[in-house]
């Protein structure tokens, strides 16, 4: 993988425009922006290259030097985790509200963490709004320098400045195509973050009872058993008419935008509250994007339980949403750590099961079993006969079969054969496409 990434990260009382310059520089809308102040609550990691240099940039929540609220307190302690991190600091102020007291508190707190840093003054849109710019020098931060990272004025300069100040020979090469890419998904507040953090052993992620806390999608490099994999850690999803806030709108489109780009699904249900119909329709939305899922029991130390009560419970849950069947359960506990690892050993196996080809002797092979012991119905006094298959394609597994009659073949003859397909070369926790064509 090469040597550690350079580290810079975007520091900044709340509403100067963090998330817009993380985006201009990403060249994306990765990270939620919005008017309301603090709506960024998390650390967002993401790659940024520039002028053959690759670095992690790094948004953080606005800083408020002595918080009240304890969410407050949470995304405060986010900044200061985040700047012991970095190697470069990006201090963003607001030109357009000039310095204000938190400007200040941070500014002091830039210049203990002896960590290099570049004053950023944001919002300058235009020639006219640069002497906007010189009331800053008073907060002693060295020269500021003036941006606009909303129509993105000298942004292009403000990253050569970047690159130019970063430590030599630290950048790596990009991460390796074919990563496993694993998405946290749920409901609001079944314990994504909890979990997430407890992969990491550190709190990177804020964790709070209220419920939508994580509204950005987070990109975490993790390593498991000398194994390289991204672990997207998501905003809760819920049912549409529940989402009031547009801020809560984009946050759940950035996680079904992360659902998108995953390659398995870890979706969590609350051990308490049980499997309820908006969790199956979330493991249904990343079917139906063809990516791999694993349902995970999260909870479950708050359970009274014996020997058989997993057994139990999968059974009745199974019962209740017969789709749950093809996909791998595990019950954890994110707070105490009880078989978290195993979930994400898991997701992983799952990843390799969509990827895997079969050889086309052995899939007719199958066939010929097939055809011997349940062939296409007939319709219509008609019979259809399957000739050969093959299979075009992974992620997921796709198998083609070739037959007289395509469109005589009944819905429930192909959902038979996706389910001896999964049976016969173990496709537990992948979707497996079913297509039928003219011989």
């Amino acid at each position: 993988m090469g040597q550690r990434k350079a580290v810079v990260a975007i520091v900044g009382r709340p509403n100067v425009g963090k998330s817009t310059l993380f985006n201009r520089f990403l060249g994306e809308r990765r990270a939620v922006v919005d008017d309301l102040p603090g709506v960024t609550r998390d650390r967002n990691y993401a790659e940024v290259a520039w002028n053959r240099r690759v670095f992690t940039l790094i948004d953080t929540g606005g800083y408020i030097p002595h918080p009240d609220e304890p969410l407050a307190e949470d995304v405060t302690r986010q900044v200061e985790i985040a700047l012991s991190e970095a190697d470069l600091i990006l201090v963003v102020v607001d030109a357009k509200t000039g310095p204000a007291d938190y400007d200040g508190e941070m500014a002091r707190l830039i210049r203990t963490c002896g960590t290099p840093y570049l004053l950023v003054v944001n919002k300058v849109d235009s020639e006219r709004d640069e002497p906007d710019v010189a009331p800053f020098y008073r907060l002693g931060l060295s020269d500021p320098i003036g941006v606009s990272a909303l129509n993105g004025r000298l942004s292009g300069d403000l990253l050569d400045e970047v690159v130019a100040r970063l430590p030599e020979g630290e950048e790596e090469v990009e991460a390796e195509a074919g990563i496993p890419r694993i998405a946290v998904v749920g409901r609001p507040n079944v314990g994504k973050s909890t979990f997430v953090n407890r992969l990491l052993g550190k709190d990177r992620v804020v964790v709070s009872p209220i419920p939508g806390t994580t509204r950005d999608a987070i990109d975490l490099p993790m390593r498991r058993n000398r194994r390289d994999y991204l672990l997207i850690d998501t905003a809760g999803l819920r049912r549409r008419a529940r989402v009031r806030e547009q801020v809560e709108y984009y946050s759940t489109v950035r996680t079904s935008a992360s659902l998108g780009r995953c390659d398995v699904a870890i979706v969590l249900i609350d051990a308490e509250e049980g499997c309820t119909l908006q969790d199956v329709r979330i493991l249904g939305q990343a079917v139906a994007l063809g990516k791999g899922a694993v349902l995970v029991v999260n909870k479950w130390d708050l359970i009274e339980k014996d020997d058989k009560t997993a057994a139990i419970c999968t059974r009745d849950l199974i019962r209740r949403f017969p789709s749950l069947h093809d996909y791998p359960m595990v019950f954890i506990s994110a707070l105490t750590g009880q078989r978290t690892w195993r979930a994400v050993d898991m997701a992983l196996e799952v990843y390799d099961r969509r990827r895997y080809r079969i050889g086309t002797g052995e899939l007719n092979r199958f066939l010929e079993e097939l055809n011997a012991e349940s062939p296409p119905p007939s319709r219509k006094g008609r019979t259809s006969r399957i000739y050969y298959c093959v299979q075009p394609g992974t992620e997921p597994p796709t198998v083609l079969f070739f037959t007289s009659r395509p469109r005589d073949v009944p819905e429930h003859y192909r959902r038979f054969l996706e389910r001896r397909l999964r049976e016969r070369f173990d496709f537990q926790g992948t979707p497996v496409r079913v297509v039928f064509r003219q011989k």
